[in-house]
């Protein structure tokens, strides 16, 4: 019976310890990371063909450069939601954006599939990007 509760002892001390390191290494990473919420304009009817080459190539070519992808969304709003995407990338500092950002620009892949996206003109008339951190007190960080 004394080794049975040993065993359960030293399989709960196992659980605590992971889970105690898991969220030291999760805030040390929060600790250094910055957000960039990013704002898209379409042409009137051009906002599904936006969507299309982010769900098919955006996505993971920004991930592909160090970008993570954490949320993206459509406004309800009657005056944006037909021409307004809104998203939102963790990056591991503003330098790192920086870079993540010219490599993407200048990715072949990424030259090709925009090119593409746009033989029929603009698929984006404008972008608005805001770096920010988050608060000591945000659930997320």
């Amino acid at each position: 019976m004394k080794k049975y509760l040993k065993s359960i002892l030293l399989v709960l001390a196992c659980v605590f310890l992971g889970a105690l390191a898991d969220r030291v290494a999760l805030a040390a990473s929060a600790q250094s990371r910055i957000f960039e919420i990013r704002t898209y304009t379409t042409p009137e009817g051009k906002l599904d063909e936006l969507h299309k080459r982010f769900r098919e190539h955006t996505m993971q070519l920004f991930e592909r450069h160090g970008m993570t992808n954490v949320a993206y969304w459509m406004p309800q709003d009657p005056a944006l939601a037909s021409h307004t995407l809104i998203y939102v990338l963790a990056h591991q500092s503003r330098a790192a954006a920086e870079k993540s950002w010219a490599d993407f620009s200048a990715d072949p892949e990424w030259q090709k599939v925009k090119g593409a996206s746009e033989a029929n003109g603009p698929i984006v008339t404008k972008v608005e990007s805001v770096f920010v951190a988050p608060t000591d007190y945000s659930p997320m960080k």
